[in-house]
């Protein structure tokens, strides 16, 4: 199956749109809670640098088959992101984040599957791109 350059275009767009929804849901970095539920990989800086990954994939959309290594460093920061993710759902309660404040609970509920979805997209973009010659 092979996914035309535009749409492979396309979706460095919304994956760099789903990255700066962070400013939606942060409440432009006002929203604490979702700070105070991991503050280590949440943090407003950690929020700021999840808004700049995503103006990186914006950046590279239209030339994405230019920078195949850096499609796989995407990949590897999506794979990243969505095991920090995964072990957070382990060990937290997103219930509760939701009765604190509802647009953390949702952010929490969607961030690492949004994360798993594009991990899978850039590791078929590197892929692809390293098969060709």
């Amino acid at each position: 199956m092979t996914i035309p350059h535009k749409t492979i275009t396309k979706g460095f767009i919304i994956s760099g749109v789903m990255n700066t929804s962070v400013l939606f849901f942060s409440r432009l970095f006002t929203n604490t809670t979702i700070n105070a539920y991991d503050p280590s990989v949440m943090s407003n800086f950690g929020l700021l640098m999840i808004l700049v990954w995503g103006l990186a994939y914006i950046a590279v959309a239209k030339k994405h088959h230019e920078v195949k290594w850096l499609i796989a460093v995407f990949a590897i920061e999506k794979f990243i992101y969505g095991c920090v993710w995964a072990n957070w759902m382990l060990t937290n309660s997103v219930s509760e984040v939701f009765s604190k404040d509802k647009m953390a609970g949702v952010f929490y509920s969607i961030y690492g599957i949004n994360d798993w979805i594009f991990f899978i997209f850039f590791f078929y973009v590197f892929i692809t791109l390293s098969k060709k010659k």
